[in-house]
């Protein structure tokens, strides 16, 4: 009798869109540096113009949600971002296709700058100035491919390096999600948008989610539509109990 064979996935080195994003996040980078080199009296008006400035985004300068998220503030911070898109985007756009991956890797970062921006305005109601600190960098996207994995692949062990431990996907993300939190609650001078982490979470698990909610209120009007005929029809019965059988001439065949 012939074995079966055991059947694998087996992940490229790299993917279309994250080799893509990896290049161009890396590529911004290089012209920020020359740009520092070449060019230091013009480098804080790129941040400023590019990165993601609250006061700036709301009076027009919109393309700062998209472009935002190519800058770095240094070699750490880009390879820490592009370590983690690789690990964790590759297995997402081989499950999804790279027109969905795409729009959901952008959709997490826009949304992840919308509520920033919101959160950061929101001194303006007290009379205050608002927070014009730029927000750089693609970590908002990224942690929302972290929830998208949370969810697909929630016993997926990932290695804690350089800890000899593995751990399943959901608690790792779960307790990335509370440092990010807690970072948020602090407000500590680490030079880390938290809040941008936590919004891209955020709009990644309401993206995810969606359909979850409308099944959820289409069944419950099913079920209200269910218990409204049910009532009606035991009414009918009651009404109809007592009344003699109709006469056999009076059938239509």
């Amino acid at each position: 009798m012939p074995r079966g064979r055991e059947l694998t996935l087996s992940l490229p080195p790299f993917t279309g869109w994250v080799k893509r994003l990896v290049l161009i996040c890396a590529g911004v980078y290089l012209l920020q540096v020359a740009g520092r080199v070449m060019f230091p009296q013009i480098e804080a008006y790129g941040e400023v113009y590019l990165g993601l400035v609250p006061t700036l985004t709301v009076h027009g300068y919109i393309w700062q949600l998209v472009t935002y998220s190519v800058l770095h503030a240094s070699v750490g911070h880009l390879l820490v971002n592009m370590l983690m898109l690789w690990m964790f985007g590759r297995e997402l756009e081989l499950v999804w296709g790279k027109k969905r991956f795409l729009n959901y890797f952008y959709i997490c970062g826009v949304g992840a700058g919308i509520l920033t921006i919101l959160v950061k305005i929101m001194p303006l109601l007290w009379g205050h100035r608002p927070a014009d600190t730029p927000t750089i960098g693609a970590s908002g996207a990224i942690f929302g491919i972290l929830i998208a994995n949370a969810i697909l692949f929630p016993d997926r062990r990932i290695w804690l390096f350089p800890l000899p431990l593995t751990i399943p996907m959901r608690p790792f993300v779960a307790v990335m999600g509370a440092i990010e939190f807690f970072g948020t609650i602090g407000s500590g001078g680490d030079g880390v948008s938290h809040l941008c982490h936590l919004g891209g979470m955020l709009i990644g698990w309401i993206y995810l989610r969606r359909g979850s909610f409308l099944y959820r209120v289409r069944n419950e009007m099913a079920d209200w539509k269910y218990q409204r005929n049910r009532k009606r029809f035991q009414e009918y019965m009651k009404k109809t109990k007592d009344e003699p059988p109709s006469r056999p001439d009076s059938w239509v065949n």
